[in-house]
């Protein structure tokens, strides 16, 4: 298994999310960070934490700015190293400890594409701003499944769920068959979710895959902005990432 990270400038979240997976209770796995077109030290951090690391460690560079860029990068470069299992988090995020072993587990029992369940960050807000957080995520969810557009008349082979690209894992095999991550244009992770979901039904849901992800776009961009922006990725539309 490898676990793939892209980051594009986030040399001050990077290291948190690295301990993060170091402290997980499963740690046979490869991981690569993607450093995709950083200008600030992202890749020094990932280079650094590799010397020490308690599993190997690669970094590589996407020059193509765009997170479906530097996931299709990742994930084609731990297949061709071998990889027959891959998960994603991404480098704002914080992995519970038993993450990578519910994602082992999930791949095993059920060969596909596996969903996990994010949470807010404990350490970015109160009470307060992670309620509001998953209240967003909810209605992004429902919203994707009453879009008639997403409909298994369309010829899906498996209901519409929510799917945090943050939060994934997927076999080799069924990843080159549906082509990979769309490299372009946005929302990458809600193409790649309908692309999985006109060749297989083979996706599932595991509560035991937590990952605690950045509200900073609650922060940025308030509560109107980061509901608009919730709300595309569970339309399917076509939208900007507000960060």
């Amino acid at each position: 298994m490898w676990v793939v990270v892209p980051a594009h400038d986030e040399a001050a979240r990077l290291a948190d999310t690295l301990r993060a997976l170091a402290a997980q209770r499963d740690r046979a796995f490869t991981l690569l960070v993607v450093d995709n077109a950083s200008t600030d030290g992202t890749g020094a951090i990932a280079r650094e934490f590799a010397a020490g690391a308690p599993f190997p460690v690669e970094v590589i560079e996407e020059p193509e700015k765009g997170v479906g860029s530097a996931v299709d990068t990742g994930f084609r470069h731990a297949i061709d190293r071998g990889a027959t299992m891959l998960a994603r988090t991404d480098a704002d995020c914080l992995p519970r400890p038993g993450w990578t072993g519910a994602a082992r587990a999930a791949l095993t029992d059920s060969p596909g594409l596996v969903c996990g369940r994010i949470t807010a960050r404990r350490d970015e807000h109160g009470p307060l701003g992670r309620t509001g957080f998953g209240v967003l995520v909810r209605l992004a969810a429902l919203f994707g499944r009453l879009r008639p557009e997403h409909a298994r008349r369309k010829g899906y082979k498996a209901p519409y769920r929510m799917h945090a690209g943050n939060n994934m894992a997927i076999t080799s095999e069924l990843y080159l068959a549906v082509g990979g991550m769309p490299r372009r244009p946005s929302p990458t992770d809600r193409l790649f979710l309908n692309a999985v979901r006109r060749h297989t039904d083979r996706i599932s849901h595991c509560r035991a895959m937590v990952v605690e992800n950045s509200t900073r776009r609650l922060r940025a961009y308030g509560v109107a902005g980061t509901a608009r922006w919730y709300l595309d990725q569970g339309s399917g539309r076509h939208g900007t990432d507000p960060r």
